[in-house]
């Protein structure tokens, strides 16, 4: 599947959009490669490597129209798919502020909806959104020092949702120290 995915990309272009590090899919094959290091399931490394489809709330390119959704899960599988949709999908300013709570809501910014994600796909989705926000830091001096404070308060607030893996690289990258380890 990671091929087909990797094929399907570049027929859409990845490899020619700008994205700190390089290329998009160049950012994309690093999110995926991080969330293997850290031991994830190949669905949430086939949605690491494609969570960017759709276009996020930080970066608006989209791959693929919300109307193409099939083709996508045709090629990743419908697991995979949608955890790049939730991850596209997602209204930060709504959402981050509660993830790690249970019962918090899920906003998503293309249906305006709200709702309340299981604890597997909320555990996706920070896994995932750490892979990402620590790919732009590691590979952009600038976005680290603008953003990397604000990115550890955040994923200190998502630990109970991260892999230990996970969190060890959120300190590592973020500079969080043993400080970090315990903020809670």
């Amino acid at each position: 599947m990671t091929r087909a995915a990797l094929a399907l990309l570049r027929d859409l272009g990845a490899a020619g959009i700008d994205h700190p590090g390089g290329t998009l899919l160049a950012h994309l094959r690093r999110v995926e490669q991080r969330l293997a290091a850290w031991g994830a399931r190949p669905a949430l490394r086939l949605a690491g490597l494609c969570h960017a489809f759709y276009g996020t709330d930080g970066f608006p390119t989209a791959l693929l129209p919300l109307s193409r959704r099939a083709e996508l899960a045709a090629v990743i599988g419908t697991e995979a798919e949608a955890l790049a949709y939730l991850y596209g999908s997602c209204d930060r300013k709504a959402t981050y502020p509660a993830l790690q709570d249970t019962d918090a809501p899920f906003h998503d910014r293309f249906t305006g909806r709200a709702v309340v994600p299981g604890p597997g796909p909320r555990r996706d989705f920070a896994e995932l959104t750490a892979a990402n926000e620590l790919d732009l830091a590691a590979v952009d001096p600038s976005f680290r020092d603008r953003w990397g404070a604000g990115l550890l308060a955040l994923f200190t607030r998502f630990r109970p949702l991260l892999s230990p893996p996970a969190w060890e690289s959120c300190r590592s990258v973020l500079g969080g120290g043993a400080a970090a380890g315990s903020a809670q």
